[in-house]
């Protein structure tokens, strides 16, 4: 059982379920977010009940520099066994009318910040020979998304970039697994402003989307979408349909 994991986002949502899945292996863990309150709290209830350790780093891992921050951080604690970069945010809306610089904000978070951790520590495990990586992604990845267009597309990069990590790192010992669920019920459908679509009705619960990617990760999976419809429906439906026809049913998903 690796021990020491670094978890982004970890205040809310999947990531926070991330790390008590972890700790309820034993794991110890570095968990990072923006909001010092929520992971003191998390750090307070993970210790309590199952006696690991955990560690704390808030901040803007979007921001710049924090990336590289937190890798530095991270690293001065001990060696990361498990990378699991979960921080990530997305935003309702046709392009134009959205303001451009939070899109920008959405890029530096949910692609540069990941491309820059699995820098550090991917170089790091694989010159120690084993370590593993679990990046979160989406179903989003499968497709376009019109109303979501900025979105949508971190996420294909997500799921692209770790497939080619994951082929360049694995005779080093390292494995990178593509967590891609389908609507969790989290905090994001609020900050994302995507209630009142059909896409945030119903949803997984977070606790457990976070169970299933931590075992596909520690299985050295490749892809992991947590519901079977969702895969019969993104492997064998999807890339048979028209690509008009799938452009009007995402857009119609995402319509108030």
């Amino acid at each position: 059982m690796p021990n020491l994991a670094l978890i982004t986002g970890a205040s809310s949502g999947i990531g926070r379920e991330l790390a008590r899945f972890h700790a309820g292996l034993g794991g110890d863990m570095i968990i990072t977010a923006r909001r010092d309150a929520e992971l003191q709290a998390l750090k307070s209830e993970l210790e309590s009940k199952y006696y690991v350790t955990v560690h704390t780093i808030s901040l803007d891992l979007g921001a710049p520099g924090g990336a590289d921050d937190l890798a530095k951080q991270a690293m001065a604690i001990g060696p990361i066994e498990v990378l699991i970069n979960n921080a990530g945010f997305g935003g309702h809306g046709a392009f134009i009318d959205r303001d451009l610089a939070a899109d920008h904000a959405m890029v530096d978070l949910n692609v540069s910040a990941l491309m820059t951790l699995c820098h550090h520590f991917g170089r790091d495990m694989a010159a120690r020979g084993g370590g593993k990586i679990l990046n979160v992604s989406s179903t989003a990845s499968y497709m376009p998304g019109p109303l979501q267009a900025t979105y949508f597309a971190t996420k294909a990069f997500v799921s692209s970039f770790s497939q080619a990590l994951d082929e360049e790192l694995r005779d080093k010992g390292v494995t990178v697994t593509a967590l891609e669920p389908g609507a969790v019920a989290t905090e994001f459908m609020d900050t994302a402003d995507l209630n009142g679509t059909d896409l945030a009705k119903g949803g997984a619960s977070a606790a457990d989307v976070a169970a299933f990617g931590y075992r596909a990760m520690m299985a050295g999976e490749l892809r992991a979408i947590n519901e079977t419809r969702l895969q019969v429906l993104m492997n064998w439906v999807m890339p048979f349909l028209p690509r008009r026809r799938v452009l009007k049913m995402v857009r119609n998903m995402q319509t108030k």
